[in-house]
């Protein structure tokens, strides 16, 4: 039996996806938004291009997001990652550039554990980057 998510969860997760593509929500806004509807987690396809919002009751919503202007890289890099990361973090970067470079590094999908307070980077073959949420977010 598959669990209906709330409408409001639903709304939320949308408008994070857009705010997202569009380069005018940053993650620590996406986090604020979605920790404040009790969203648990959300994977990002970046080969399919949607994100896979889930709620603790088990609830789940699925929502297209930005596609990536090529396939990710073969080769899985870890320090590509941090790299992308420290440059978005730093605003040097939009959204989408930064998710071309982690696929560029070989991440084919991410996974935001808000409970968790990580987001875990994946490559094709099972490899991974762990970055780990600062204490003020």
């Amino acid at each position: 039996m598959q669990i209906q998510i709330r409408s409001d969860v639903k709304a939320v997760a949308e408008d994070c996806v857009r705010g997202s593509d569009e380069s005018r929500m940053p993650f620590p806004e996406v986090v604020q938004r979605l920790n404040a509807v009790g969203v648990e987690r959300y994977n990002a396809d970046l080969c399919r291009a949607e994100k896979i919002f889930y709620t603790p009751d088990g609830a789940s919503h699925a929502v297209p997001c930005g596609a990536l202007d090529k396939a990710p890289s073969l080769d899985f890099s870890a320090e590509g990652i941090a790299g992308a990361l420290h440059a978005i973090q730093a605003k040097t970067i939009t959204y989408h550039d930064f998710c071309e470079r982690i696929a560029a590094a070989g991440c084919v999908s991410y996974l935001v554990s808000l409970s968790g307070r990580c987001a875990i980077y994946s490559g094709r073959n099972g490899e991974s980057f762990v970055e780990r949420f600062p204490p003020a977010l």
